[in-house]
């Protein structure tokens, strides 16, 4: 894993909020705005950004903890542009911190961390029995 990042580094996505990122269970829909659910997905890949460039051909990166604060709606159409910022970028951890907003309005924001692994190490902890 190259350490090529540091504290502070900052990664962006945007996002479009589409009709299937709104929430829905086996129940149904509940409402057509951006679901917590969809905001974590989107707020990993913006901080899994950092990992595409750190990692090496035979590693790859998996998430270790999300945490996500929703504090306003986003309905289909409107545009999320989604801020990660490197909080602590050591051995084989990475812990960004993310910020979700609609223009001006947070919508979200939160934490992300990913470990970057060995892709035969992965196989292994993937593969039953699991340990």
């Amino acid at each position: 894993m190259q350490q090529i990042f540091r504290p502070g580094d900052v990664r962006t996505f945007t996002r479009t909020v589409r009709a299937e990122d709104c929430a829905t269970f086996d129940s149904g829909p509940v409402h057509p705005v951006y679901a917590t659910f969809a905001l974590a997905r989107d707020a990993e890949w913006c901080c899994r950004l950092f990992v595409l460039d750190m990692k090496e051909a035979d590693e790859e990166g998996i998430g270790t903890m999300i945490h996500v604060e929703h504090v306003s709606p986003a309905t289909v159409g409107t545009a999320v542009v989604f801020t990660a910022t490197v909080v602590k970028a050591e051995g084989h951890s990475l812990l960004c911190r993310f910020e979700a907003h609609a223009g001006s309005r947070l919508v979200a924001r939160g934490e992300q961390a990913q470990k970057v692994l060995k892709k035969d190490k992965l196989l292994q902890l993937f593969s039953p029995p699991f340990a």
